[in-house]
């Protein structure tokens, strides 16, 4: 594991108040989880509560990479100072006190830092038309914040709450909404659900929302669909009617290539031969073709 020595090792040899004397260096914090939002310090505290060396040695280490050079300082007994934290200052913070003159001469105590970070303005999708009765999903995504942030949907600038039956106004809406995922779904939209929208993401650190974006509802054209249906009908119905009147009138038929078409001559028009004794024969008639 990497460790990363703050300040060059914030080695601070210091005479310090009075400090309860005791066989052995003891060390304690306010608290071992701490939350910081970006860009802003943060004290991490380090107390020690009995020692006997009147100058221990104090370092902080963090047990991660990164840089806090000109970030950090040591602030009086063992507490450290970190100026502008950025996100990659979320680690674990280790704080030792070595002191020589004590029978237990070392101790230490480990703290844990999260910055908050404040979400970017997040991607929103919102659909151009919908028809009434039918389904739609709006989308909202951000990816910077941490921790991840919750999505809150806006509607004519007033919240969509998450249950739409708590509202006399929503009561018969179908819409869904996931905080968590920034989806805003809707089984069927209604004549009502047509306006501007937009979400917000928000988490301990800040929000953030996207411009507002227009839905338009559109009433079902039952006059086209009925239109376009019957055209549709009209067409099969001719091809139909073609089809039958080719196949009845023997538009489609072929002559069969196994037809024969030859004229074969008659018995009559063979060639006959002379009587055996004449010796020759003689031509009376020729093949026919």
């Amino acid at each position: 594991m990497a460790i990363t020595r703050l300040v060059a090792c914030l080695l601070l040899c210091t005479g310090f108040g009075h400090i309860p004397s005791s066989l052995g260096v003891i060390l304690r914090t306010t608290d071992k989880i701490v939350w910081a939002n970006e860009f802003e310090p943060i004290e991490l505290t380090c107390l020690i509560e009995s020692i006997s060396t009147n100058n221990p040695r104090i370092e902080w280490k963090k047990i991660k990479n990164g840089d806090l050079e000109h970030r950090a300082q040591l602030r009086e007994p063992a507490n450290i100072v970190i100026f502008n934290t950025s996100r990659s200052d979320t680690a674990e913070y280790r704080c030792e006190v070595a002191a020589i003159d004590d029978q237990r001469d070392f101790d230490e105590i480990l703290i844990s830092l999260a910055v908050r970070v404040k979400p970017v303005v997040p991607r929103c999708s919102v659909p151009e038309a919908v028809t009434v009765g039918t389904s739609t999903e709006l989308r909202c995504l951000e990816n910077e914040g941490f921790p991840a942030p919750q999505y809150r949907w806006f509607h004519n600038s007033e919240e969509l709450p998450q249950d739409p039956k708590i509202s006399p106004k929503l009561v018969n809406s179908s819409y869904s909404i996931n905080p968590d995922t920034g989806s805003l779904k809707f089984r069927w939209v209604r004549k009502e659900d047509a306006g501007e929208y937009y979400c917000q993401a928000k988490n301990d650190a800040g929000h953030a929302q996207c411009p507002s974006q227009t839905m338009e509802v559109y009433d079902v054209d039952i006059l086209g669909i009925f239109l376009k249906v019957c055209g549709v009908v009209t067409v099969l119905l001719s091809f139909g009617a073609f089809l039958c009147h080719c196949l009845k009138h023997g538009c489609l038929s072929k002559k069969g290539l196994n037809e024969n078409n030859f004229n074969w001559p008659a018995q009559n028009d063979a060639v006959e031969y002379a009587d055996a004794d004449e010796g020759h024969f003689r031509h009376k008639s020729s093949f026919i073709i």
